[in-house]
């Protein structure tokens, strides 16, 4: 959905992308912006209320905006994962604990139905494990050990909010799907690959590895290959496709885009040198906010607040001193007059969709 804004609602949208990254809350929304046409930031805020969109720990164990749907269906997939990825950075404060009785201690206090922070959570449960420290404890509970949502208004447009945890099976009503009796093909791991490529094949099964975390694929993969079609890149690497997913000719000219701080057209590549070259590659992992020019990556690009001369709408225009938003681009290459006048436009639109309307400045600098 970069080559041309799709007309389509924000949650079928989602549901393409496999979900948002979104541990940045207000991030999301430029990047429904920059892919839909005539996004409404709060009909998709709606989506979130709603419960029809849920912000959890998914792919990476990074905080993913999800369809409902999609947690409940994902989730146990990814439960090893998420278990390791916490025992990667705490291995050694949670060597005393069993996991398994941790999940049970915090499903007992998360009874009464009410959210809580991680620290609330953990506090609760630290007298039993008082050793490792609430940080680790809170880390497995919220992203590790239990299925959970980050509740609204975190996430909602505008709105700034701590992060209160629930349970999946209490905010949605009803448990995640176990997972399917093994037989080594993987379904789960099949629709989850089948997903990846509609949204951002052609790609390796490294690159799938890269986005979802999961190490253990290769048993869908091989199952899948039936219905998979086959390329080779520069490098010689296999690329798997669903057949008739869009493939446009390399010469196909891609318009300006602006793209959010961690954004998985970037992130959700092993090899992402198709998309940013290597020598910004740490951009990527650092929560930069980029700008594509004909499809690759060409500049950064932040909200700069200051003042200016405002409007006093329906008397004309006259002199007062406001705050104005100016989204300022700070190239990584030179740009031609025609690149630098593409991204100014498309820079304005996007300064007029952060303010609400109030302001369309941008400020294209050199390159660095």
């Amino acid at each position: 959905m970069l080559l041309e804004r799709a007309e389509l609602p924000p949650l079928d949208a989602v549901s393409h992308l496999c979900g948002l990254q979104a541990q940045e809350p207000q991030e999301p929304f430029t990047g429904l912006w920059s892919r839909l046409r005539g996004f409404q930031p709060d009909a998709f805020s709606d989506l979130l209320t709603g419960r029809q969109v849920v912000r959890t720990h998914l792919m990476r164990r990074t905080v993913h905006l999800v369809t409902a749907a999609d947690v409940l269906s994902w989730r146990a997939r990814h439960n090893a994962m998420l278990r390791q990825r916490v025992l990667g950075v705490y291995r050694r404060e949670l060597a005393g604990v069993d996991l398994d009785e941790l999940a049970a201690a915090g499903r007992e206090v998360l009874a009464d139905g009410e959210p809580r922070s991680m620290a609330q959570l953990a506090r609760a449960v630290a007298d039993r494990w008082p050793e490792p420290g609430t940080r680790p404890l809170g880390e497995m509970l919220v992203a590790g050990v239990l299925p959970m949502v980050q509740l609204p208004p975190r996430g909602v447009w505008r709105q700034k909010a701590g992060v209160r945890n629930a349970l999946v099976s209490s905010w949605l009503g009803r448990e995640i799907d176990p997972l399917p009796t093994e037989d080594g093909s993987d379904p789960v791991g099949q629709e989850l690959v089948r997903r990846y490529l509609a949204a951002y094949g052609p790609a390796a099964s490294a690159d799938v590895r890269a986005w979802s975390g999961l190490a253990g694929l290769p048993g869908a993969v091989a199952a899948l290959r039936g219905e998979l079609v086959t390329f080779r890149d520069e490098r010689g690497r296999e690329l798997l496709d669903l057949p008739d997913a869009p493939r446009p000719d390399p010469e196909t000219p891609a318009p300006v885009r602006f793209l959010p701080a961690f954004d998985n057209a970037i992130l959700g590549y092993d090899d992402r040198t198709r998309i940013i070259d290597d020598t910004d590659r740490g951009l990527s992992v650092a929560g930069a906010r980029v700008v594509l020019v004909d499809g690759r990556v060409a500049a950064t690009w932040d909200v700069e607040t200051g003042t200016g001369t405002g409007t006093d709408s329906g008397k004309g225009t006259k002199k007062t001193e406001e705050s104005l938003d100016t989204v300022v681009v700070t190239p990584l290459r030179a740009l031609s007059r025609s690149e630098r006048a593409e991204v100014a436009e498309e820079g304005e639109q996007l300064a007029v969709f952060l303010s609400d309307g109030e302001s369309a400045r941008v400020r294209v600098g050199r390159e660095v």
